[in-house]
This record gives structure tokens, C-alpha cells and sequence, in this order.
């Protein structure tokens, strides 16, 4: 790898548009493989506001397929989210060369071994997002609050490549995490994503402020994050328990937010139920875990989702 890392980020959205646009401030040459925005992107950079500072982002190509990118990346990083109809493999095919490292920048459980499998000789590294961050408009972000991350290759160690990007992170001014255990911090990450991008949905639209505000629903979110807690552990990813009250401490003081599924809900698309839900719920069975909440969590979702609007 040179001096100027070289970046593709597949599905330059709300998350990876905002990190690819920080790695492009401190020299990386980051590229971008998109679709709804391909067309903005034709004519005016990417536009960010963040509460870290504002900023426009130009990539260095953009393209509609991985497929198209000219060069050999040091880096891909795959941001979009993981729903039963996306087939992550192909989404990398073309982009992938000897020594090109697999970022999966993406939300839910247990999603790496798919691509371990079909790329079995190059480095996958799992990130964990934790932000407050949404696409406004065509090549628009707006990031509220919030923004590190934790970062660990899979299924476990520390390596170069991992090391160069967490600095890279670093140098950005994002607050990164290298982990030697990524199973463990994947699901340290699943102890927020399971009760409050389900429970924005299903009682009633509501953002974090308004579930952390209702003592019932709030204990709700804390019996959840009891629920991740004991998988983790059964499975061999064991953190330390107050690790929830973290989150709990943490969701409170940060601002009124809608969760990616709760915006996906209301804007008629499909939710990331069953990499969020679907396949902790398969987790809990295989380490015989009981998950009463999860479950329902899961069941109600499955059917409402794709329907209507809030």
C-alpha cells in the first residue's frame, strides 16, 4: 500500500459518504460507487453538515458499480445496508484484487462469514458506526451527533492494513476504536441497534428522546440490551455488562434522533430487520437463549415491513 491509501465506498449514503469524505480530508483518495446520487454527483460534490463542521466532498470517480473502478483498492468499504435482497459478493465483484481489504461498514449480526467465504484470501474488517447521521437530499448529509467508531478484523487480531486505517480514522478527527476481537465489538454495537431501531418503528415513530423519556418504553430498551447481552455471551463474545448502561447514559444525553430504520419506515423502504432482528434471533436458538423481546420484536417487524408509511 503507498502513501495515499486508495478507497472505494459501495453506497455512499448517510454513513458512508460522511466517512469516505473524512478519509478524503487527510490525503486517502477515496472513490465512490452509488446510484440514487450518481446523477447530483455529476456536477457538484457531495455537501456534509455536521456538528463536527461543515464540508463538501469530491471523490476521486463515481461510478454505479464497483465493477467500473479504475485501479486496484487498498481499501473497499461496503456501507449499504444489509437486506435480504442484496447480494454483498456481488455488489464487490470487480473491485476486489489480491491485496484489496473488505471494510464492512454495516449494521446487524453475524454478516461477515458470507464474504469470508466467497473472498476466503483477502482481509475482511468489520466497522462499527456509532452516529447520528442521515441523507437529507441528493448528496446531502446531515450529521447531528455522535461519530466513532470501533474498527477489528475478522474473526479476530490486529493486522497492518487494520492498523493503517484506524489511523487514517485517527487523523480524520474520527474517535476509532481498534479492536482485536470484532465478534465481540459487532455485537457490543447490536446492544443500541436492537431495541431502538425497532422500537422507533413500532411504538408509533417515535426518536430516541420520546423512548428514553416513557419509563415503560425505556425499561423496554434496557430488557433488550439484557436480551443482546446474554447471546453475546453464550456465543463467546462476552463484554462487560455496563456496557448497557453506557448506551443507556449515552442515548439520553444525545439529541432527539430518528433511527435508520425508523427513516427507512417512513420513507416506504425496506428495514434491515432480519441482519438487525432476524439474525440475532437465529444466534439465540443455535446457543439455546431465551429472547422473549426480541422474538416479538422480530415477528411484528417482519410484517410491517415495506408497508406504508407512518
Amino acid at each position: 500500500m503507498n502513501n495515499k491509501p486508495t478507497i472505494l465506498v459501495i453506497g455512499a449514503g448517510a454513513i458512508g459518504a460522511y466517512y469516505g469524505g473524512r478519509l478524503a480530508q487527510v490525503g486517502a483518495d477515496v472513490s465512490v460507487a452509488v446510484r440514487s446520487d450518481y446523477d447530483f454527483l455529476q456536477s457538484q460534490p457531495y455537501q456534509i453538515k455536521s456538528c463536527d463542521g461543515d464540508f463538501e466532498f469530491v471523490p476521486s470517480q463515481v461510478i454505479r458499480t464497483a465493477g467500473e473502478y479504475v485501479g486496484n483498492p487498498d481499501y473497499v468499504i461496503v456501507a449499504t445496508k444489509v437486506l435480504p435482497g442484496t447480494d454483498t459478493v456481488e455488489l464487490l465483484r470487480g473491485a476486489v484484487h489480491e491485496n484489496t481489504a473488505i471494510v464492512l461498514m454495516q449494521n446487524g449480526a453475524e454478516i461477515e462469514q458470507n464474504i469470508a467465504s466467497a473472498y476466503p484470501d483477502n482481509e475482511i474488517i468489520s466497522v462499527l458506526c456509532f452516529i447520528c447521521s442521515g441523507r437529507t437530499a441528493p448528496g446531502h448529509i446531515h450529521h447531528q451527533d455522535y461519530g466513532h467508531i470501533a474498527i477489528g478484523s475478522f474473526p479476530q487480531g490486529k493486522t497492518k492494513k487494520l492498523i493503517k486505517l484506524g489511523e487514517l480514522f485517527q487523523n480524520a478527527g474520527v474517535k476509532c476504536e481498534v479492536s482485536e476481537n470484532a465478534v465481540q465489538a459487532r455485537w457490543k454495537k447490536l446492544v443500541w441497534n436492537a431495541p431502538y431501531n425497532p422500537l422507533s418503528v413500532l411504538a408509533g415513530c417515535v426518536d430516541t428522546k420520546q423512548i428514553m423519556d416513557n419509563s415503560w418504553t425505556a425499561e423496554l430498551a434496557r430488557n433488550i440490551m439484557e436480551e443482546v447481552y446474554t447471546i453475546a455471551k453464550a456465543v463467546g463474545a462476552e463484554f462487560d455488562h455496563s456496557f448497557i448502561q453506557q448506551n443507556i447514559d449515552a442515548t439520553m444525553k444525545m439529541k432527539a434522533y430518528k433511527p435508520s430504520m425508523l427513516l427507512d419506515y417512513e420513507n416506504g423502504r425496506e428495514m434491515e430487520v432480519e441482519a438487525i432482528l432476524g439474525n440475532t434471533v437465529k444466534a439465540a436458538r443455535r446457543v439455546g437463549v431465551e429472547t422473549p423481546r426480541i422474538d416479538s420484536l422480530y415477528a411484528l417487524l417482519q410484517l410491517i415491513n415495506s408497508k406504508a408509511n407512518c
